[in-house]
Formats: C-alpha cells, structure tokens, sequence
C-alpha cells in the first residue's frame, strides 16, 4: 500500500499508556514527540500524531504538549471538547446547552450521594460527561443497570458504557465520533488523510472515520477484527511500531 497520512488519531488508555494507574512510558512518548517535531517540520517523514480520548481536557492538553504536538487539535472527553494547540482554543461542543449540563451535574450528585458511599470515585476534570472507577472492577461494572435504569427514570439523557476498569456516561449525542467530525471541519482533514490507532470498543468511532486502522496488541479482540493492521506489541510499544510502520507508508508512498 503506498499512502500518505497528514495525522493519526490515537486513543491514550491502553495504547499511549496503561489502563491501570502505573506510570507512563516517558521513553517512549519521547519517541513519538521526537516523530512529531519531524513530522510538524516535514510531512514527508509521516503523519503527525495527535489524541482521540474520553480523558479530561487538562490531562489530554497535558500529553499533546508532551507530544510535541503544536499544530493538530485534540478530541478530548470523548467529544465534549477540541483542543487547538496552534491557538490554545477550548471549544466545548456547541450542541451542549445549559440545560444538558444540569442533566451531568444533578446525575453528578446522585452518584456522589448514592455510590461514592459504596465506594465508587468519580473521575475528577470532566465537564459534560461522568466516569467512575472501584477498586473491584466486577463491583463496577455491575451497576450498569442500575445507572441505566436510574438515568431513564430521571430522564437523564446519558448514554452508559465502560472500557475495561471505567464506566462512562455520556451525553447521548455527544460521543468520539461528533469530536472527530468537528475535528475534520476545523483542520479540513478527509477520511483518506487520516489513519487512527485504538483499543476498545469505543475506538470504532476513529475506526469509521479514518481510511487506515491499526490496534496494539491488547485490544479487544472485536476491534482487531475491524483493525487493517495488529502490531505484536502492546500499549505503547504497540504504538511506536505503528507509527514507524504508518511512517514507512509515506516514505513509500
């Protein structure tokens, strides 16, 4: 295949770094800044790499700067927000209202009343969505119904999924896939110039929208199946041989 990609869209949690709350792999994101001062300079050296993430803004604008990122935004809080480096622009997506924002925050406060005491932790950072973690992940993941059933009782509008040690609740129509498509409209970036890398389910949304898709080797094995390429290594490491292999593919190309 001979291609040539402007940028890749990376999920952080299990491909730039663990799932778990070990430290980040510093040696190895250097490695892609390294690649990405290349890239920014000359973009025949490769596509540059920037975030497609459910993390908070802060902790998203926190590794894009570590990533030597300057030019590419950001997909941010799985959508809620664009992060523009060039500009330092926050956009909140404007499909959020006011009214959407108090559905988060009285869902906020019954969780905070009715699951912190049983132990659950709600994510800190995030503006227009809600992600909580146990120390039992089986505890966690059985009060999706219960969140479900709550949110519809309610009318909370707040979809309910989880990735492998996190629930995440979303405002319905907002997802990655909205975030990438207003990434598309800012940066006038097509399906064709841009590749993505992920591990769980929730990374079809950069699977759809980007004309080559690559996992490491720790992904969910229903994403593999969607992936045009599985590197033999895994989280970072993953990464790494992806992008030199994305790399290669604008060399040839």
């Amino acid at each position: 295949m001979s291609r040539t990609f402007a940028a890749i869209l990376c999920d952080i949690d299990g491909c730039l770094g663990p799932e778990s709350s070990h430290p980040l792999d510093i040696a190895g994101l250097s490695r892609i800044a390294e690649h990405n001062r290349r890239a920014e300079s000359d973009p025949s050296v490769g596509p540059l790499l920037t975030l497609c993430s459910g993390r908070p803004q802060p902790f998203a604008e926190a590794l894009c700067r570590t990533l030597a990122n300057t030019t590419m935004p950001v997909v941010a809080e799985n959508g809620v927000w664009l992060f523009h480096p060039a500009t330092s622009a926050f956009m909140l997506d404007p499909a959020i209202s006011d009214d959407h924002l108090r559905m988060v925050a009285e869902a906020t406060a019954y969780i905070r009343r009715d699951l912190v005491p049983r132990g659950v932790v709600i994510q800190p950072g995030k503006t227009a969505s809600i992600s909580l973690y146990h120390d039992d992940t089986p505890t966690l993941l059985g009060l999706r119904d219960e969140l479900k059933a709550r949110f519809t009782r309610e009318g909370w509008r707040l979809r309910v999924s989880n990735t492998v040690r996190w629930i995440n609740c979303d405002l319905e129509h907002v997802s990655k896939s909205t975030g990438i498509d207003r990434f598309m409209r800012v940066t006038g970036l097509t399906k064709p110039a841009l590749a993505g890398i992920g591990d769980s389910l929730s990374d079809m949304a950069i699977r759809t929208h980007v004309a080559w898709f690559a996992c490491p080797s720790n992904a969910d094995e229903r994403l593999k199946e969607h992936a045009d390429y599985v590197s033999p290594d895994a989280e970072i490491a993953g990464v790494l041989d992806i992008v030199e292999r994305l790399t290669r593919i604008s060399l040839d190309g």
